[in-house]
């Protein structure tokens, strides 16, 4: 009898454990719960299996820690959801961002944050490749790959994966890097501390 108090005590403690360790049982901004799906914690970004060099040019992203740590170019809080996902938003909200003006779906009503991610109602989160796909592909969302003319440019600009990752991420870091000196994040001149190989 003991014996079988103490299996069904431990069968119950190990499904406790799993339970509680179970990514769709998380909670707050680095779990977005979106129909049952959850963001990984980090993710694999420009793995371009169309390069030669696709490993090194690999970089690995920490989401959960720019979604729940003081990541924001000023150093007060996380990132938001849309400075990165910018057509999760309304379209209204998303053209005042340019050159981010489009929303997906188009008739966009909520804005992605952790907890508009968790409602049913709120639209999947797309990739950033579900638009901006590699060079010489056809994006799954669009006819094609977005064009945008930069101030001072004459020509548009595709921002395939490659230059839609660089400019984003660049972007950010360097104003965080002019707004907080001192801090480890990698600039646009830091190739390497991003494109590590791994």
């Amino acid at each position: 009898m003991k014996l079988l108090i103490v299996s069904a005590t431990l069968a119950c403690l190990l499904c406790v454990v799993i339970g509680c360790n179970s990514r769709a049982l998380k909670s707050g901004a680095g779990a977005l719960i979106a129909d049952g799906k959850t963001p990984q914690d980090v993710y694999k970004l420009s793995t371009d299996p169309k390069k030669d060099k696709a490993k090194a040019l690999a970089v690995t992203f920490n989401h959960v820690n720019h979604a729940t740590k003081n990541y924001s170019i000023d150093g007060t809080k996380p990132i938001a959801c849309i400075e990165c996902h910018h057509t999760e938003q309304p379209a209204s909200e998303a053209a005042k961002h340019p050159p981010d003006k489009t929303a997906y779906p188009a008739d966009r009503t909520v804005t992605l944050t952790a907890e508009t991610a968790k409602d049913p109602k709120t639209p999947d989160v797309q990739n950033c490749r579900a638009c901006h796909a590699q060079e010489g592909d056809k994006p799954k969302l669009l006819a094609e790959i977005p064009q945008v003319t930069f101030e001072g440019d004459t020509d548009p600009t595709p921002l395939t994966n490659d230059a839609a990752f660089h400019r984003n991420c660049n972007s950010c870091h360097d104003q965080a890097l002019e707004a907080r000196k001192g801090i480890n994040a990698p600039s646009t001149n830091d190739c390497a501390k991003c494109h590590t190989g791994k």
